[in-house]
């Protein structure tokens, strides 16, 4: 965390970067009144994952116990909670770009696994087929073929 406390840096200091992509994030303002709140009462002293005080380095078994407790089975993995944060994301309407660099990922691979999400999705084409003036079917039977098909002789059998 750093020292106005707005971002969070998920890549350690010294650490290589891979093609992961971990890019910092800023916090949401309710997550991060809780963060406030933990430093103030000691609960976290450097770091948003701690264990005795110190960051945690490897979320594996803090994720297994979290999980456990919350009464998740054992299909429910970090990425779950990733996919989830991706789907509400594009749910909310917020611009692909802005969701896919905040779970760093490429704005094409957001819009084509979590597009479909999004309210505004195929709305364009939808709203122009709906209030699209319809044109005569030129197709359409004449009045005397209307008249046939309504006789008893074609009745139901069309």
């Amino acid at each position: 965390m750093t020292s106005n406390g707005v971002f969070f840096y998920r890549r350690a200091p010294g650490q290589l970067e891979t093609k992961k992509r971990q890019p910092p994030v800023k916090l949401p303002s309710r997550l991060l009144a809780h963060l406030r709140r933990w430093v103030r009462l000691g609960l976290i002293t450097q770091s948003v994952v701690e264990w005795n005080r110190k960051p945690v380095a490897r979320i594996s078994r803090s994720f297994r116990s979290a999980r456990s407790q919350a009464g998740f089975g054992p299909d429910v993995v970090p990425h779950t909670l990733r996919h989830t944060c991706a789907t509400w994301l594009a749910q909310s309407g917020i611009s692909i770009w802005e969701a896919a660099g905040f779970l760093g990922m490429t704005a094409e691979t957001f819009e084509r696994v979590y597009g479909h999400h999004h309210p505004d999705y195929q709305r364009a084409a939808s709203e122009a087929l709906g209030s699209a003036r319809q044109k005569r079917d030129r197709y359409r039977a004449t009045e005397r073929e209307q008249s046939l098909l309504k006789s008893p002789k074609f009745a139901g059998n069309y």
